[in-house]
């Protein structure tokens, strides 16, 4: 029997469909509300600094930190998406309702990154459709730009897995979140070039994949980057395909998810 033969499709599609409609049924709180806060920060940026600001790598400042604060969202929402619905499951106990059909390790997690890639992807169109009304940024490597979107929502996608699968309870969710996702996405030349930063937090920051998919969003965007994209991508693509493999074997073994 072929390796296809073997893969619960409409399992597969069930789950995916259903952590779509999920967010999609709160639509005012999972994509309203991380688009107006997006969209805020430029603001808030553009009266509290002015036109004093020089540019950055030859753009206009408030045009710099676009690219990364669409990025910072969809890395944020993607996170939120399937943390929240493993955690969801798991203090209602309704998490035997996903475990017991027929699904593999591999179809659990592929169901639920689809989830948060849709989420992220819908949270970047809108937000680049708002950056070329507000400030006329065209991307200019679209398909760049579009990889590196979607290669971060799979990345923080699957480290919501991992968080949804250890947390038990929501305050620990909402410790994972504040001491270690929101740092690495504010401490990754969101609002900054790196090249300011003194060396050893330079190269702290290099560390960091966040970095290389804020930094790549950029390139797609605006056309400037830190580092070169070929490298960001790569490195981004092995850390996604790491936290991947170590979401799929915490599923496998039911790690802190059966009794």
């Amino acid at each position: 029997m072929a390796a296809s033969d073997r893969i619960n499709w409409l399992g597969l599609q069930t789950l995916a469909r259903r952590e779509i409609l999920r967010f999609l049924n709160v639509w005012t709180q999972t994509l309203a509300a991380p688009l107006v806060t997006g969209g805020l920060f430029p603001v808030i940026f553009s009266i509290a600094i002015g036109p004093q600001r020089g540019e950055v790598m030859g753009v206009p400042f408030t045009t710099f930190i676009a690219p990364g604060i669409l990025m910072m969202t969809v890395i944020q929402n993607a996170f939120a998406n399937t943390s929240s619905s493993l955690v969801i499951s798991k203090v209602q106990g309704n998490i035997v309702d996903t475990l017991m059909p027929p699904l593999s390790a591999g179809e659990l997690v592929l169901g639920y990154l689809a989830g948060g890639i849709a989420r992220g992807a819908i949270v970047a169109l809108c937000l680049a459709l708002a950056l070329w009304l507000a400030l006329g940024i065209v991307p200019a490597h679209p398909l760049a730009a579009l990889a590196f979107v979607l290669l971060g929502a799979a990345f923080l996608s699957a480290l919501g897995l991992l968080a949804g699968i250890y947390a038990n309870k929501f305050d620990q969710m909402a410790a994972i979140t504040n001491f270690i996702v929101t740092p690495l996405a504010f401490l990754s030349g969101t609002f900054y070039s790196v090249e300011s930063l003194p060396p050893g937090l330079y190269q702290v920051t290099h560390l960091n994949p966040v970095f290389y998919l804020i930094d790549g969003a950029r390139w797609g965007m605006i056309g400037v980057s830190d580092s070169h994209p070929a490298l960001g991508f790569a490195v981004a693509f092995s850390a996604t395909l790491a936290v991947c493999l170590l979401a799929w074997a915490m599923f496998r073994r039911g790690y802190r998810l059966k009794a």
